[in-house]
């Protein structure tokens, strides 16, 4: 039987998407060429802020003496989380050599990079956490130099508990700054800063957009679109969680999709039932948001069994993927296609967001069909090396030289020719491309 589409959406990720380039694009190219005078000239047009954009350690200061104690207790938890998981990962990717063939050896080394740029949002949510996830790693990565940039408020600046996030967690510099002046001064290394050479961290459209332009002249995390999420539930999950935990992703933004995938139509149909409710219940704005991306993007999908519903998720390839169904593992060995995975009701995505350690930094828009999210290894260059002695090198040279003639490439054959006449004077070699 195909599969039911209780809801389907209206709207795509895409439908609203804002011709942003060119207005992003000349924003760019103005900082570019117009220094620090120009970036300012943009955060006093775009920020309404024209206080200091390069915190001193005083500010810093200030700003943390502002943040509640407990407030502080629950930011350092979740960097110690972070932290944790990070320094976990980074112990994957180690310095490795081989001896390819007698007297050839290869080898591998990890480089963090020098500098790097983690975009924090402050505008509609103060987003303390992606410093946490940002800063963190790189810190960890093992980055030379880490610039927070975030948008200040009008008269006030960047929100305290950011600051203090980013403090903690290892930010070298806190940039006051939102948007594509922002990015931009990450980039062309405005005020003061290096230049960074990789740029991460959440945004909206225009920084999103500014962050695609720039890839190539750095390294970025990802491209990434408005958050989504999607839930596999059997008839053993409990709808009221189920339809909470769907609310809860909904009101990142109006068109951020929350999928509901489930082999258990009761399920479905309550769950449908509950969410309107749920969305009343929430403050104003979290409401509007909500309520939007419920109406416009949402989807509840009943499929005929559990394989079907796995196939399903790894075709939309969600940014965060939850199962509340029975049998865990079979899902954990079964699924593919997802930024982040959370098994069971015992968590959420909630907790990967905010406090659990894993990097909430993570595809989107099905990208996650082909890549992972934020972690400690995007900060690090695996790069490579060679050491021969000349016996080693014999066959490598001959070898080089005929495939080199064989593709019509005759210097890359020389400098193997070179090689062999040096080395072994009185042995004679084919080099022929034709053997």
């Amino acid at each position: 039987m195909p599969r039911d589409y209780l809801k389907k959406a209206t709207l795509t990720a895409q439908s609203h998407a804002t011709e942003v380039h060119d207005t992003v694009k000349t924003i760019l190219s103005d900082i570019e060429a117009g220094g620090d005078a120009k970036a300012l000239e943009y955060a006093a047009k775009f920020d309404k802020f024209e206080g200091n954009v390069l915190m001193t350690q005083d500010e810093i200061d200030a700003a943390i003496a502002l943040v509640p104690e407990k407030l502080k207790a629950d930011i350092r938890f979740a960097h110690d989380n972070v932290r944790r998981f990070a320094e976990t990962q980074k112990a994957t990717v180690s310095d490795v050599q081989t001896e390819i063939v007698p007297g050839v050896v290869a080898g591998q080394k990890a480089i963090p990079v020098d500098a790097a740029g983690c975009y924090v949002p402050g505008g509609r949510y103060s987003h303390i956490a992606s410093a946490i996830m940002t800063v963190t790693t790189a810190k960890v990565a093992g980055c030379r130099h880490i610039t927070a940039c975030s948008p200040p408020r009008p008269g006030e600046g960047v929100a305290p508990a950011i600051v203090y996030a980013a403090h903690i967690c290892g930010a070298d510099s806190i940039l006051a700054m939102g948007g594509v002046q922002g990015v931009a001064a990450m980039t062309y290394g405005l005020f003061g800063l290096p230049r960074a050479n990789i740029l991460v961290g959440p945004g909206n459209q225009f920084v999103a957009e500014a962050k695609r332009i720039l890839y190539g002249k750095v390294g970025i995390d990802m491209i990434a679109g408005p958050t989504d999420s999607l839930i596999l539930a059997d008839s053993s999950a409990d709808a009221h969680v189920v339809a909470t935990d769907l609310v809860s992703q909904a009101e990142h933004g109006y068109n951020s999709p929350v999928w509901l995938v489930t082999d258990d139509r009761a399920l479905a149909q309550k769950v449908m039932e509950l969410v309107p409710q749920l969305i009343d219940d929430l403050p104003e704005l979290n409401k509007e948001n909500a309520a939007a991306a419920w109406r416009d993007y949402a989807e509840v999908i009943v499929c005929d069994n559990r394989e079907d519903m796995a196939a399903c998720s790894d075709e939309y390839a969600p940014e965060h993927l939850t199962v509340q169904a029975e049998d865990l593992d079979w899902w954990l060995d079964r699924l593919t296609c997802y930024g982040s995975l959370f098994l069971g009701e015992e968590t959420t995505v909630s907790y990967g967001d905010k406090a659990t350690g894993t990097n909430h930094v993570l595809p989107t828009s099905g990208a996650a069909s082909y890549t992972g999210g934020l972690s400690v290894h995007k900060y690090m260059k695996i790069v490579t090396w060679q050491r021969a002695t000349r016996e080693g090198s014999k066959p490598i040279a001959v070898a080089t030289a005929r495939i080199s003639r064989l593709e019509g490439m005759e210097g890359h054959a020389r400098a193997a020719d070179v090689r062999l006449a040096k080395y072994f004077p009185d042995e004679q070699f084919d080099l022929t491309a034709d053997g």
